[in-house]
């Protein structure tokens, strides 16, 4: 068995980790892969965007699955490319993934099919966008349509902050041109959810949900980043809540672009509110999160392998399921200093031995590269630094303990991740 893994950062360290303990003997291969992946998989020399090159190679080697990571060459048609030439592939076609690449065809499809959203309205031009953020008033958000890092979604909580957003979106190229259409819409309160569904385009496998943290710093402040920490599983969700998700909105989005002759075969990631007024999305990703993956991945008993395998080569996965274990992680992210803004490269990472075999602790590697036998900085977002334990304040302590060991100048993280857990909890108490 020969697998290909395409992308280089810490969500396709933890898939790797994860498909590696799955099938031990298969033969892995990854894109140009970071320290940590290195050790895990054959190195390719091709980008993850390079749809000619991986295409001829897989038809060279002829590989049992290929799981596409990144949002950007399924966008760009990797997958395509790949079915055009039979091979089995784990992501969505590019028409299907502009349920990520399109904020705007995103929304469009959830008003078709009624699930719910915030209120919102879509642009292209500052004149229109100005006068309707006017009438509206704050607080508001503002958002790039296309592709953005995950860092194309400005909240607003004044109009005056609100008109600055899109006017730079939309005048001033600030995201260039995944900012020249823009989604406008109503801010939502309420606690954030993630949930990532396996899908053959019919049939949905919801994993165990997770929260992530987006804000730069601690109480959820700053701009957003790509993410700083997550942490799996959600103490509020039940039973009732995952079966709406499924019933009320990842099942009504499936039919629908099947209906549009776009049918989603891969993992579907449904970013959710959990508002007064119940469950509404936020949006939907073609891929799996990151850094929800580090910590949802390490807690699967079952095979992920078993699960992407069918979806891969056009089959069902009716009826199948996922098996947990009775475990909590909690992912927190190292970053360098300036982060989601301008940043420094290539400063040293020390990683002390003992932590690689610690009881609890995985590190995913993500910005990083090796040099002359030294770990070097090579991106925003550093390493996730996963703690697993037998309760959510474990996982935590065990997160922060080796993140602290961890050391490279400019480090900096959240103390904070799953502090909504923990005031729920302390308010609980109290009552």
């Amino acid at each position: 068995m020969k697998i290909l893994m395409v992308g280089n950062g810490g969500r396709e360290h933890a898939l790797l980790w994860k498909l590696k303990q799955d099938a031990p003997s298969a033969e892995f291969f990854a894109t140009r892969p970071n320290p940590g992946m290195a050790s895990l998989a054959t190195p390719l020399d091709l980008a993850p965007d390079d749809i000619n090159g991986l295409t001829s190679w897989a038809e060279s080697n002829d590989p049992t699955l290929t799981v596409i990571g990144p949002e950007i060459p399924l966008a760009l048609g990797l997958g395509d490319a790949f079915r055009k030439r039979s091979l089995p592939v784990f992501g969505p076609t590019a028409a299907a993934a502009r349920i990520e690449s399109s904020k705007a065809f995103a929304k469009e499809l959830m008003v078709r099919v009624d699930v719910p959203t915030a209120a919102h309205r879509t642009f292209t031009r500052w004149p229109a966008a100005k006068s309707y953020i006017s009438d509206v008033g704050g607080p508001l958000v503002v958002k790039a349509s296309g592709l953005a890092a995950g860092k194309g979604v400005i909240v607003c909580p004044s109009t005056e902050e609100a008109l600055d957003a899109a006017r730079a979106m939309l005048t001033n190229d600030s995201f260039g041109k995944a900012g020249s259409e823009i989604v406008v819409e109503e801010f939502m309160e309420g606690e954030e959810l993630s949930v990532f569904g396996v899908t053959d385009g019919r049939n949905v496998v919801l994993l165990i949900p997770s929260q992530d943290y987006k804000r730069i710093g601690e109480d959820d402040i700053g701009p957003n980043t790509g993410g700083m920490g997550s942490y799996s599983p959600v103490p509020l969700v039940t039973s009732e809540m995952i079966d709406e998700v499924r019933d009320r909105i990842f099942l009504p989005v499936l039919d629908g672009l099947e209906s549009a002759a776009t049918p989603f075969r891969g993992l579907l990631y449904a970013g959710l509110m959990i508002t007064g007024e119940g469950l509404k999305v936020i949006e939907f990703n073609c891929r799996f999160g990151d850094p929800e993956t580090q910590a949802v991945i390490p807690l699967m008993a079952s095979s992920l392998l078993d699960l992407m395998l069918p979806v891969a080569r056009g089959g069902s996965i009716e009826g199948s399921t996922c098996e947990w274990q009775e475990s909590t992680a909690l992912n927190t992210v190292l970053a360098s200093e300036g982060y989601p803004g301008s940043y420094e490269r290539e400063k040293e990472i020390s990683v002390p031995a003992e932590l690689l075999d610690r009881e609890g602790l995985l590190i995913f590697h993500a910005g990083t590269r090796e040099e002359g036998g030294r770990l070097l900085t090579n991106g925003g977002r550093v390493l996730s630094v996963v703690g697993i334990g037998k309760d959510l304040e474990q996982a935590r302590d065990r997160s922060l303990a080796g993140a602290d060991e961890i050391e490279f100048e400019g480090k900096t993280l959240r103390r904070d991740i799953g502090w909504r857990a923990f005031a729920s909890r302390a308010r609980a108490t109290r009552s």
